[in-house]
Formats: C-alpha cells, structure tokens, sequence
C-alpha cells in the first residue's frame, strides 16, 4: 500500500486581478506551469505586453514537490516583491506556477513594509480567483462492463469519486466498456465492495498502475 503522501497543489488556469495601492497600479497575473523554461516564458510575455510598466517582480516554483523556486524584485528595494510573492506561493502549498505583478507607480512611495504588504496581497488575492488542482497517488482501475449497462457505471463512478478522494480517467469501448477510475490506494477495498453490492458480483475491478494525478479540488 503506498503512504498518503501530501503533494502541493496547483492551479486549474490562469487568473488576473489588479488593485490599486495609494495611487500605484499593480496588476497581477498567475498561470500553471509545467517547467521553468515555461515559466520564463510566460515573464517575458508579460513583460513585452507593459514594457511601459515601472516594475515587472516574478515569483515561481515547480517540480512535484514544489523543489524549484525563483523571484525576482525587478528593481524594488531587496527582499519587497518578489520574496513576499514567493512566500504567498508557499504558504498555499503550491508548485507548478508563476506570478507576475506589474506595478505601474502612482507617484507615491510605500516604504519598505508597504511594498512587501502590497506584492504579497496582490498575489494573494489573485490567487483567490483561481481553481486549484491538488495532486495525489492514484491507482488506476478499470471495469469491464456490457454498453447496455456503461451508462449505469458510468454514473456510479461518478458519484463514488466524489466522496473517496477518487477522479474518473478515459472509457474506452470495444467489444465491452472499459471504464476508468484513479483511487487512493486506501479507498480500493470499498470500491470493490461497493462494485460487487451494485453488480450481484459480476463486475470486478482490475488494478493497474499508480500515478500521480491531478484532481480538481
């Protein structure tokens, strides 16, 4: 049986929000990513679209376990941008994203306290616009079933995923319906229950591969 490791989460999409701060803009954009390189790609983007921005500071971290983290001030004073906005990151135990806030200055300067508050509620709040994906060790199921009967299971599995941490994958059909399910290991001896209670025992759940999947949250 695998242990319930705990992976960081991500995010589902991109989102943006902008606030204004004593008279600055600031204009932040979160998006997943699948590697550094990606990442850097999506600063240079950003930073293209305003290069009449004052400040483009960047936050990201990737790898599965969240193992690789860069930020970056782009200009500010040392340690007011891009560090804060790499400590909201963390704190929501994410990976697999990057931020970028854009600050166009309003002639009004916040100190060093204020632009740490400011970078990091800026990243905060947009991330309070995103759907977040977390990540779990998922077995992989799959059932054998008649078409007459694929769209019984079909909603069966459905319904079951939502109460045991599980997430549907791909049907395939052919000669039978081959329906998909990824579950926690710890779950596997309650579907098999529950299969043999929904089919009189004539459907049998065959295990396959562990993987790390993403599951809506």
């Amino acid at each position: 049986m695998t242990s319930a490791r705990r992976y960081p989460a991500t995010i589902a999409a991109a989102a943006e929000h902008e606030t204004i701060i004593r008279k600055s803009r600031f204009v932040t954009r979160i998006e997943p990513v699948s590697s550094i390189e990606q990442a850097e790609s999506v600063i240079a983007g950003i930073r293209k679209r305003a290069w009449d921005a004052n400040h483009n500071c960047t936050a990201m971290i990737t790898g599965l376990l969240g193992d690789q983290a860069r930020s970056s001030d782009d200009g500010e004073p040392s340690g007011t941008a891009g560090v804060p906005m790499l400590e909201v990151l963390r704190r929501r135990e994410l990976t697999d994203v990057v931020a970028v806030v854009t600050r166009y200055f309003g002639g009004v300067k916040l100190g060093a306290g204020g632009l740490v508050r400011a970078y990091s509620s800026a990243v905060s709040e947009a991330l309070d616009l995103a759907a977040l994906v977390r990540r779990a060790a998922l077995r992989q199921v799959t059932l054998d079933v008649p078409h007459a009967e694929a769209g019984r299971y079909d909603n069966l599995l459905r319904e079951w995923s939502t109460h045991h941490g599980a997430t549907l994958g791909e049907p395939t059909y052919a000669a039978s319906a081959t329906l998909e399910l990824w579950v926690p290991d710890a779950e596997l001896p309650r579907l098999a229950d529950d299969l043999a209670a929904a089919s009189a025992g004539s459907v049998v759940p065959v295990l396959g591969v562990e993987r790390i999947v993403d599951v809506p949250a």
